[in-house]
């Protein structure tokens, strides 16, 4: 696995498990089920990730406590002895650690290119509940900027080509290019909501200095 896939891996394994604890299985549900719009994630790559993640003190894994041994005997035999149950594992639960947090805490800080490349921004944009707003805003001002670049491309190549392509194949790139228009229009409504957020709530730094310029009451 790529470096940049790893590194997107990462910060999906820990934003789950910085919610609660989870184990393997459910874990992967969690990652299909929230992350599904934009990648699949499977044993074979998730695995690998949460062996790293427990080598490097990221996360911890715990045994829950078996009750089974302790519970009554659902039957008994003829002798009026329980019958011995049959052994099961119990599920290893993956929890985040007081090192993981950091960790999570950098990932979702970083706003360059891997936050609004294709590979990235879908996972950087499932975590934006715990992602400032300042970063927030460079993310999709980033991943905005990626797509223009991307629809000038996409219609220069056109206008070159048109000719020469079949009809299919023009629709194929018309279709393209009316995907990423309407994702740019979804950008640009984002853009314009945190701005407004922003504007209306200002950085806790302009707050604090507000109320150190602030006066004191009156004399009487």
């Amino acid at each position: 696995m790529s470096g940049k896939r790893s590194g997107v891996l990462e910060l999906a394994v820990l934003g789950l498990l910085h919610e609660t604890p989870l184990h393997g299985y459910e874990l992967r549900k969690r990652l299909n089920g929230l992350l599904g719009a934009f990648r699949a994630f499977g044993y074979g790559s998730l695995y690998p990730c949460l062996k790293e993640l427990l080598a490097q003190g990221l996360i911890a894994e715990d045994s829950p406590a078996d009750t089974a041994q302790s519970a009554p005997p659902r039957h008994a035999g003829l002798t009026g002895q329980a019958r011995p149950r049959s052994g099961r594992r119990s599920k290893i639960v993956y929890r985040l650690t007081a090192d993981g947090k950091e960790r999570l805490q950098d990932l979702l800080a970083e706003a360059g290119p891997a936050a609004w490349e294709d590979d990235g921004f879908g996972v950087h944009f499932a975590f934006f509940g715990q992602t400032r707003a300042d970063i927030r805003l460079r993310i999709l001002e980033g991943r905005r900027t990626r797509l223009e670049e991307r629809l000038d491309g996409v219609r220069a190549v056109m206008s070159r080509t048109r000719e020469r392509l079949d009809s299919y194949t023009l629709e194929l790139h018309r279709h393209g290019l009316e995907s990423v228009e309407r994702e740019v229009r979804w950008l640009n409504e984002l853009i314009a909501s945190e701005r407004e957020s922003g504007a209306a709530s200002p950085p806790p730094s302009a707050r604090n200095a507000d109320n150190e310029t602030s006066p004191g009451p009156l004399p009487g």
